[in-house]
């Protein structure tokens, strides 16, 4: 039997809301500080995304230069922009790690795919929650539909879970595809036309949405105001993956079932519908490592996001672990020259103008 659909409450994530009632038989303490969490995962969320937009806008302008024969503003190709390129970045990895060869075209999406694959690996699906660009956007659509219709709403369990499934069903699909290509057939495929303009035909399929494009973005914008992260929820491949990985990371939320006074605010405020309240620690690939579970915590001790050895991990040294994960293998593929594709301006001439000419070989 399905549940039926449930409403999120009122209180905003982030904030420890009404005082928690007291457990009969517990003894409550209160935090003493203040929690910083939300106000740092923000920072990095926002910055992040400010960083996509400058390279979107760079990458717009390079592309039209090469459009325009040279009349327009002559920058650089902003090789972060490959960070969008998530499976031609797999294939380069498994080319990587099958011939010990770092590919010429597109290394730094590699490098970025591999970043956020250690990432959560170590710290959680902490791509998803602190720097993703989509999942910064889906949580500022569902916020704003709180703050507009005063609550989500979340699917009954009968179409919750089959639906969680999907995103699997694509991960495999991409897998296979990946799976079944030799190193051989990987180098054909991204030093071909079709490979080395990738990144032109995405941005392209954004500057000349279709009807059918349109209107699916649309649904997906409107459920993701309803929704709390529809996309991420139930479609994002990218973050299967890193969910699947996430379940071996050392680094997990625990609960102290002694200092917990069981006020259930955990589970109202964790954007993933993870029952905090009633486990022990957090497993689930469906955690994010947001923190918003620990922000609302009232009870001193009572909830942390703890590493190895259960060591309690504050959120400052969560993001600095973010950090030096994404900005080391950003630093080594520049330092050892395997960031840019290096590629003639002559070849990006004869193609960019023609990228709508190449079909997937």
């Amino acid at each position: 039997m399905g549940c039926p659909v449930q409403t999120s409450p009122p209180e905003t994530p982030g904030s420890a809301g009404a005082p928690a009632p007291r457990r009969k038989g517990k003894k409550f303490r209160p935090r003493t500080t203040p929690d910083r969490s939300q106000r740092l995962r923000k920072w990095a969320q926002w910055a992040f995304l400010a960083l996509n937009v400058w390279i979107g806008v760079e990458f717009y302008l390079w592309v039209r230069y090469f459009e325009t024969g040279g009349r327009g503003t002559a920058v650089q190709r902003p090789p972060g922009v490959e960070g969008w390129l998530p499976i031609a970045s797999l294939m380069n990895l498994k080319a990587w790690l099958l011939t010990g060869e770092i590919p010429a075209v597109h290394p730094a999406g590699m490098f970025l795919l591999a970043a956020f694959l250690l990432m959560s690996l170590l710290l959680r699906k902490a791509f998803c929650s602190w720097l993703c660009p989509v999942g910064t956007i889906s949580e500022s659509l569902w916020k704003l539909g709180r703050s507009t219709f005063r609550r989500n709403r979340r699917l009954p369990r009968w179409a919750d879970i089959p639906l969680r499934g999907l995103k699997y069903v694509l991960l495999g699909f991409f897998l296979w595809a990946v799976a079944s290509m030799s190193p051989a057939a990987i180098r054909a495929f991204l030093d071909g036309p079709y490979g080395i303009i990738a990144d032109v035909k995405m941005l392209n399929f954004f500057r000349y949405l279709s009807v059918v494009s349109a209107v699916t973005i649309g649904a997906l914008v409107l459920l993701s105001l309803f929704v709390q992260n529809f996309w991420c929820r139930y479609l994002c491949p990218y973050g299967a993956l890193l969910g699947l990985l996430a379940r071996l990371s050392p680094v997990k939320i625990r609960r102290r079932v002694d200092a917990c006074i069981d006020c259930g605010k955990c589970a109202a405020a964790c954007p993933s519908w993870i029952p905090v309240d009633r486990l022990a620690s957090v497993r689930t690939p469906e955690c994010t490592g947001c923190y918003e579970c620990v922000a609302v915590c009232p009870a001193e001790g009572a909830l942390e996001m703890s590493a190895a050895g259960r060591r309690r991990l504050p959120a400052w040294g969560f993001a600095a672990g973010v950090g030096v994960i994404f900005f080391g293998f950003v630093l080594y593929a520049q330092l050892t020259g395997h960031w840019h594709t290096n590629l003639p301006g002559e070849v990006y001439s004869r193609l960019v103008p023609r990228a709508g000419e190449f079909s997937h070989p």
